[in-house]
């Protein structure tokens, strides 16, 4: 599979998060309803965002469904991560199909956990899906350009309330929302994800 590109940012502040696009905002009023081969990172932008492979994140090649590069028939998501957010733009192909020419909706749900759950991670908070609801205000085609957008809304010590969306790439228009509560991953069981996925020296965390 192709090496899957994640984007982390320095340790800033947690509500200093980008807001929703006005376009998406626009899109959601008239709706209905409402982790390969090493790879060094790259200079520091000028917005401070730093480009990583999984190996620059010191993450071993691995089976997830939705980010292993190990896994055939995955998806095998292009994560960026900047602070308390991730974000991937695809476009879905016609095996993930549901109803002829329409996204199947367990697969949008994948990744919009998928997002949630990154976010988290790049606040290096590893945990686990408790609960999660999805809203689903518009079909996602099969080719159709999309962004899914994940980020934290709020951490009470292991308890972790997140959001995500997904929008038409090119208009903004919004296709899905969910939010959803994780429970983080003890320090002993943190580190044994750290071993078990070979985070270490030349990671950010």
């Amino acid at each position: 599979m192709s090496e899957t590109k994640v984007a982390l940012r320095p340790t800033h502040d947690p509500s200093a998060m980008p807001e929703p696009s006005r376009s998406s905002e626009a899109a959601r009023d008239e709706s209905p309803s409402a982790p390969t081969a090493p790879t060094q990172a790259t200079e520091t932008t000028r917005d401070e965002t730093v480009l990583l492979s999984y190996s620059d994140f010191r993450v071993q090649p691995h089976h997830c469904f939705a980010c292993g590069e190990l896994n055939e028939t995955g998806l095998h998501l292009k994560l960026q991560l900047a602070t308390g957010r991730c974000h991937v733009e695809l476009t879905l192909p016609r095996r993930f199909e549901g109803w002829e020419g329409l996204i199947h909706g367990g697969i949008l749900c994948t990744i919009l956990d998928e997002v949630m759950a990154w976010a988290l991670v790049e606040r290096d908070n590893w945990g686990v899906t408790a609960r999660m609801s999805v809203a689903f205000r518009r079909p996602v085609l099969v080719g159709q350009a999309i962004r899914v957008e994940g980020w934290i809304v709020e951490s009470k010590r292991r308890i972790q309330h997140t959001a995500a969306r997904i929008v038409d790439a090119e208009t903004g228009l919004e296709l899905a929302t969910a939010d959803a509560t994780y429970v983080a991953a003890t320090d002993v069981r943190k580190r044994e994800l750290k071993e078990r996925y070979g985070l270490r020296a030349g990671a950010s965390r």
